[in-house]
């Protein structure tokens, strides 16, 4: 091992649905080591622990180096999806017992979706929901107190109903959580060692039933995520002593251990959340500020818009149909993924692909690993784009003829040859992929014209070529290591923490001053997390977001901005960007006074120092990289290629299609009529030939 003890080491690792990638960054010189190994979906912990063996064996590095480990993580996700999580219990204010059960009214599937929706059982049934006694009005006063000795009578018939985790939401708790932090010390008295979640605290904003969904699914994966970081962090504990864990949080920013822990909600879009941070990384090394993001794995494919250097973000983050009022990278995701499944349905005959996925056990047919179903890797294997020489991860086998066996099958269904079925499963995921990036981009009101798009994944860059082409989005980017990525994104993003409060004032009612003087306050709520893990203010960045809508409207923006902007523009600037905004994504603004809602101050730590590499210079002859002849299936036709070694291009080199360019962490294809030039950075910038 390495015993330079002068070296220290941050660690980034993303948990995909396949495999689990690490990136390993020499906080000194900013060098990076890769590694990728199969995920362990029993217990994603085992597969992070087989990966930090692997890159320090692989790297003679002594793993108690590492001083830091950032991880984005899936389990609070794959909680809700898979309805494993806690049985909660709620309290709530005399009359809301039913906020859950009423919700919205919302039906999904369209007009004639109500005829076969069956309600998704609640995260908190009724038979664990009791009422208290008390009332707060909207500005905060005590209209009711809480009756204590009623409240205890209810929690002790609730004590013996095997609750593993308690929630409590009162009404108008968002501008008062006197009565809800009573109510947590009464739980915490009646019923010892239940984790208790009060909305004041995860999320101190109006609308009732919203805050109440958002409090609940977060007690109901804080049991799951906590016990899963509390396992990580001992075992990484052993191997690293005083080894610092952060967690992504859904909005790009870093967690530590005690509030991941604590308000786990907000990691429930934590592993795509790494691959966006990555892209913006790349975004900034590379001179490309508007990107449009595809990461697609194994089992999914999840899509992003970059404008200007930043992800665009949304308020509210959906996981099947639960949706919680916690902020995260706009980031939408398909069923279709290098495992997806192709089948032919008995009674339309028609070829389908995905959302079924085979997974990291047994995997796609090519990986040797028992798996027999057609998936797209099987596709890309069948075609010539995954090269049998090709070995993911390094190690991992890839065998053409169990591909070609897995999709005979449907070959046989259609009547048509292996490579026309081939092309027929690449075309339909392509397909699905592109529906993705039209919700980023059109139908936000974005050109995905104006947009490069960068392609990554273990799976992203067979697939990205063709993407630009549905897209007309040029050139696309293929990252160094576009495999690990969000691993990438992971180590490189930041610590950061916020807080809000409802603002219920019309603009003529209020002034920048008091706008000012409220964010201060809730500057200093966020910065308390970054001060724990020895922050000091000097390396901390603000940024505030006013959540902003018409008078007399439900409908709200959030509008950015920084203290010296908002002292400079006062909120009239605020009010006019609000136009702007409603402008792009609706076609018009309404000639009606704005009104403000919700003010957040966003704290965010230091950036991380890492070094983009800077390739040696070269001319456009890229030969001396070739390493064999193939043969790939393409618009019908069959056409000679070259297969080139990634590790040996240099920038400047010219790599014309079709060609496929092979690397430990994934394959890029690039189709005929296109061309792929290195940059200074290592990128691979694909454009078609004009």
């Amino acid at each position: 091992m390495n015993n330079e003890t002068s070296n220290s080491y941050r660690l980034g690792v993303d948990v995909g649905g396949t495999f689990t990638d690490l990136l390993l960054i020499d906080e000194r010189s900013g060098k990076t080591y890769s590694a990728k190994v199969p995920s362990t979906p029993t217990d994603s912990s085992v597969g992070v622990l087989n990966g930090i063996a692997k890159i320090c064996e692989q790297n003679s590095i002594d793993p108690r180096l590492i001083t830091h480990v950032m991880h984005g993580t899936t389990v609070a996700t794959n909680t809700v999806l898979e309805g494993t999580g806690a049985r909660v219990g709620l309290v709530t204010t005399n009359g809301y017992r039913q906020v859950l059960q009423i919700a919205r009214s919302f039906v999904p599937g369209g007009l004639g979706g109500w005829v076969s929706y069956n309600k998704r059982p609640l995260l908190a049934p009724l038979e664990l929901t009791t009422e208290a006694n008390e009332q707060i009005d909207a500005r905060g006063n005590v209209v009711t107190p809480l009756d204590v000795d009623a409240l205890r009578a209810s929690l002790e018939m609730l004590k013996g109903q095997g609750i593993e985790a308690m929630t409590v939401c009162l009404i108008n708790a968002y501008s008062n959580g006197k009565h809800e932090q009573q109510v947590r010390e009464i739980i915490e008295a009646t019923m010892p060692g239940v984790p208790v979640s009060i909305s004041s605290d995860v999320i101190p904003e109006m609308y009732e039933y919203e805050r109440t969904e958002t409090t609940v699914v977060n007690s109901y994966v804080r049991p799951k995520v906590s016990g899963y970081i509390h396992n990580l962090y001992t075992q990484l504990e052993r191997q690293a002593p005083g080894v610092k864990l952060h967690v992504l949080r859904s909005d790009g920013g870093l967690a530590a251990v005690d509030a991941a822990r604590a308000n786990p909600v907000a990691l429930l879009m934590s592993g795509p959340a790494g691959g966006v941070t990555g892209a913006q990384w790349i975004a900034h090394q590379s001179g490309f500020r508007n990107l449009l993001t595809f990461d697609m794995g194994g089992t999914s494919t999840d899509v992003a818009l970059i404008q200007n250097g930043v992800a665009q973000a949304r308020r509210e983050t959906r996981v099947a149909d639960v949706t919680v009022r916690a902020p995260s990278i706009d980031v939408r995701t398909v069923g279709a993924g290098g495992g997806s499944i192709a089948y032919v349905p008995e009674l339309t005959k028609a070829l389908r692909v995905g959302p079924q996925s085979a997974g990291a056990d047994p995997g796609p047919a090519a990986y040797c690993k028992g798996g027999e179903k057609p998936t797209v890797t099987d596709a890309n294997v069948v075609l010539g784009y995954l090269p049998s020489s090709s070995r993911l991860g390094g190690d991992m086998k890839i065998d053409r003829v169990l591909a070609e066996k897995a999709i005979q099958p449907i070959a046989t269904a259609l009547g048509k040859s292996i490579h026309e079925t081939a092309e027929g499963i690449i075309n339909i995921v392509n397909e699905n992929m592109f529906g993705a990036l039209r919700l980023v981009s059109i139908e936000q009101g974005y050109d995905p014209r104006d947009f490069a798009l960068i392609g990554f994944g273990g799976a992203g860059p067979l697939h990205a070529n063709a993407l630009g082409r549905l897209t007309g989005s040029w050139p696309v980017i293929i990252p160094p290591g576009p495999g690990v990525l969000c691993a990438y994104g992971d180590a490189t993003t930041r610590l950061r923490d916020e807080a809000s409060r409802t603002f219920i004032r019309r603009f003529k009612e209020t002034s920048t001053a008091e706008v000012l003087s409220i964010l201060d306050e809730l500057t200093a709520i966020a910065k308390r997390a970054l001060h724990a893990e020895n922050i000091a203010d000097e390396h901390q960045t603000v940024d505030y977001q006013l959540d902003v809508r018409y008078q007399g409207q439900g409908m709200r923006l959030s509008v950015g901005t920084t203290h010296a902007q908002l002292e400079a523009d006062g909120i009239s600037g605020v009010a006019k960007r609000f136009d702007e905004m409603h402008t792009q994504l609706y076609t018009f603004a309404l000639d009606a006074e704005q009104e403000l809602v919700s003010l957040r101050a966003i704290v965010q730590g230091p950036e991380t120092n890492v070094r983009a590499e800077q390739l040696p210079k070269g001319d456009a002859d890229a030969s001396r990289a070739v390493l064999e002849d193939s043969t790939i299936f393409v618009d019908g036709a069959h056409h000679k290629a070259k297969i080139y070694d990634r590790y040996k291009l240099i920038a400047g080199n010219r790599i014309l299609g079709p060609a496929i360019i092979c690397q430990m962490d994934t394959t890029t294809l690039i189709l005929p009529g296109h061309t792929g030039e290195v940059d200074a950075v290592g990128n691979i910038l694909i454009s078609p030939n004009v």
